[in-house]
C-alpha cells in the first residue's frame, strides 16, 4: 500500500510544481510560499481534527517535538529555495534537479538511520541522479 501512497504523493508533487510555477510568475516567490503555507497548515490541522487525533498533541515527548520542529524549519527552507528556483527556471528543470534530494536522503538514511546499502540502491540512486542532471542541464528555452 505504501507504493500507492508514494505514487499519489509524486503525482501531487508534480501538480504542485506546475501550479506553483504559474503562481510565482507575477509575485515574489516567498510571498507565494507564504500563501501556500497558510493553506497547508489549515488543511493539516483540519485533517488531524477530523481524524480525532488532536488529543495526541499532549502526549508528544520533548525529543519528538525537537525532531518535528527541526524538520518543519528545514521544510520551510527547502520550500523557499524551491519557490525561488521555480521563479527563476523552467519547472521541468527545477523539479527534476530537486530530485537529487533522493541521493541525499539515501546517504542520510545510511549514515544516521543505519539503513542497509545494496547494489540496487546504489545503481538506482546513480541512475536517478544522472537523469536529474541530464534533464536539468538539457537544452531548452528558459
Amino acid at each position: 500500500m505504501w507504493i500507492v501512497f508514494s505514487l499519489l504523493a509524486a503525482l501531487s508533487a508534480a501538480i504542485v510544481v506546475t501550479l506553483s510555477k504559474v503562481g510565482v510568475k507575477n509575485i515574489e516567490s516567498s510571498l507565494a510560499f507564504a500563501i501556500q503555507s497558510v493553506l497547508i497548515v489549515s488543511v493539516a490541522w483540519g485533517v488531524v481534527a477530523w481524524q480525532g487525533h488532536l488529543g495526541q498533541v499532549q502526549q508528544i515527548d520533548r525529543r519528538t517535538w525537537l525532531f518535528l520542529i527541526a524538520a518543519g524549519v528545514i521544510t520551510c527552507v527547502s520550500s523557499l529555495f524551491s519557490f525561488q528556483a521555480l521563479k527563476l527556471g523552467l519547472a521541468s528543470r527545477t523539479s527534476s534537479f530537486d530530485k537529487i534530494s533522493l541521493v541525499f536522503s539515501i546517504l542520510l538514511a545510511v549514515f544516521f538511520l543505519k539503513e542497509k546499502v545494496t547494489w540496487q540502491l546504489v545503481a538506482g540512486a546513480v541512475l536517478m541522479a544522472g537523469g536529474a542532471v541530464l534533464i536539468a542541464f538539457s537544452a531548452g528555452k528558459e
